[in-house]
């Protein structure tokens, strides 16, 4: 069997699948699947405050993908901390399984108060989300510039003692440049690539598919940006990288694993099918196999 243990900013993981943020829940999830066989659950993204969210439509699909504007919508962290923790705890039971927490903010001082409030409890990993396309304030602002996403990474590290995660926007001119950035900032990883911006028009009713009209596109129709941007982005920085964007099979992972990510995030595939990441962590292992791969790292180090 091969071994699918991954080591990831200090910590081991017990393979490399995990969930992106925005599609698990310990609730939801454990319906359909065991979650405690997964490297880590990424959850969706929590504010110091509730926020409500984006006017619906929020979803819709797309050619080879979806179109998302949810806008964060979530309980706020001290709901969270209470709530939610406790029970993806529970769901991980005695496994090794780690948490990461995905962080939201509209400003500097809202990415401040929610990573000092989340770095006390009790989660493994905080991931700074500054590439949500679909809120106005915060989010993707900070995430298109070089000195904005070094200036707020910068002020969360001073924070949080625990590894710290940055989600990067593919809607850059260079992806790199940014990561550079926030690398130089103290981040100890990096997440890409979010959703695309995008939108859909239905000619008939004459309006936006969407109430936000602009949403994130995701689902296999991105891969192939997906996997461009970890190739250039693993080449340019020396933190290591969880990969996702548009993965439906273990062979969509593996991709990823030699394009030079460390980790895979499965995300809009498990909303078509919740049991995605235990299936594509099963066909991962299954491709190992019949490639004669002995661990990850032999798997990453396979591009010719």
């Amino acid at each position: 069997m091969p071994d699918l243990r991954v080591a990831f900013c200090g910590l081991e993981f017990q393979n490399p699948v995990i969930t992106a943020s925005g599609t698990f829940s310990a609730k939801g999830s454990s319906t359909f699947y065991d979650f405690s066989k997964l490297g880590a659950v990424t959850t969706k993204g929590v504010a110091i405050e509730p926020w409500l969210g984006n006017p619906t439509p929020r979803i819709a699909e797309v050619s080879s993908g979806m179109l998302n504007a949810i806008g964060l919508e979530n309980p706020g962290a001290n709901r969270f901390i209470a709530e939610e923790i406790p029970l993806i705890r529970k769901g991980i039971g005695i496994s090794d399984t780690k948490i990461i927490v995905n962080l939201a903010g509209r400003s500097e001082d809202d990415y401040i108060r929610v990573a000092e409030l989340l770095n006390t409890a009790d989660v493994d990993m905080l991931e700074l989300n500054i590439s949500c396309p679909n809120i106005k304030e915060g989010g993707i602002l900070f995430g298109v510039s070089p000195v904005l996403a070094e200036k707020v990474t910068k002020l969360v590290r001073k924070v949080v003692t625990k590894p710290l995660i940055v989600k990067l926007t593919p809607n850059v001119t260079d992806i790199c440049e940014i990561a550079r950035a926030v690398e130089s900032a103290g981040a100890d990883a990096l997440s890409l690539i979010n959703t695309l911006a995008g939108m859909r028009i239905d000619v008939k009713k004459r309006c936006h598919i969407l109430g936000n009209k602009v949403g994130g596109l995701s689902g296999p129709a991105v891969l192939p940006v997906a996997i461009r941007m970890v190739f250039q982005v693993a080449a340019a920085v020396k933190i290591p990288i969880i990969g996702m964007g548009g993965i439906m099979t273990g062979e969509d992972a593996a991709e990823f694993l030699m394009a030079g990510a460390s980790v895979v995030a499965v995300g809009t595939t498990a909303l078509v099918d919740p049991t995605a990441p235990l299936r594509i962590l099963d066909e991962l292992r299954e491709f190992m196999e019949e490639y004669d791969f002995a661990d990850i790292e032999a798997v990453k180090s396979a591009l010719q």
